[in-house]
């Protein structure tokens, strides 16, 4: 992969079969990508970067001032969230296969004793995942029949700089798993977007105009999504 220099700004450069070139500033530390046609060479790339360098710089200044969350240990009275509402973790010794439940104020984490912290990770997070894939069908099902696209499939996996993806020819989309602990507006608005990329692949402004058309409040679900305090263990590269 290719990069650019601006002064202290470093920017990866990925040339591939696109029609048009995308900017994207990455959490946690802002990292700057070009996504740019392969025909496209590298001096008129390097005048694009320049033209947006002020808007690089906003937006890393505005991911560095975010709020990050503590590392978390997985031990009694942590705080944990699930759809955008905090919990007290409790952790619970027996001897019998692990599982989670949760009431109104705590996420009961059940576990075998001397169970290390990697483990007890894995069994919350795999409890996010089959939380979310109670939740999500309906979801896409609801905003499929109003976008009028039909997906093939989804999933949900860990990702480092994206809250979802759309792979538009085999209409696939896949969410964050950090999805699980916002707010479930700002899920909607992931699947939303990725949805529209059914309809129209780029950020345009096409892609804008359906956006404002399916869900007129996108841009403040969006910026919910990203005022929202980062989570240590999943941004944290």
């Amino acid at each position: 992969m290719q990069q650019i220099q601006l002064g202290n700004i470093s920017i990866e450069v990925e040339q591939k079969d696109i029609k048009n070139i995308h900017l994207s500033v990455y959490p946690p530390n802002g990292r700057v990508r070009i996504a740019a046609p392969s025909k496209m060479d590298i001096d008129t790339i390097r005048v694009f970067a320049i033209s947006k360098l002020q808007w690089i710089k906003k937006q890393q200044k505005s991911l560095l001032a975010q709020e990050r969350e503590s590392q978390r240990e997985f031990i009694n009275r942590e705080s944990h969230y699930f759809m955008g509402k905090r919990y007290l973790l409790k952790v619970i010794e027996h001897d019998a296969a692990p599982k989670v439940e949760i009431d109104h104020k705590y996420i009961h984490l059940y576990v075998r004793p001397a169970t290390d912290q990697a483990k007890r990770r894995e069994i919350l997070e795999g409890w996010y995942r089959r939380e979310l894939k109670k939740i999500v069908p309906n979801l896409i099902a609801n905003w499929e029949k109003k976008i009028g696209v039909q997906t093939n499939e989804y999933g949900i996996k860990r990702m480092k700089t994206k809250w979802g993806t759309c792979n538009t020819e085999e209409k696939r989309i896949w969410l964050n798993l950090e999805l699980a602990r916002k707010p479930v507006e700002c899920l909607e608005y992931i699947i939303v977007h990725e949805l529209v990329h059914l309809l129209e692949r780029s950020h345009n402004a096409r892609f804008v105009k359906y956006m404002d058309e399916f869900m007129p409040k996108w841009q403040f679900y969006r910026d919910e999504l990203n005022r929202l305090p980062y989570n240590h263990v999943d941004w944290g590269y």
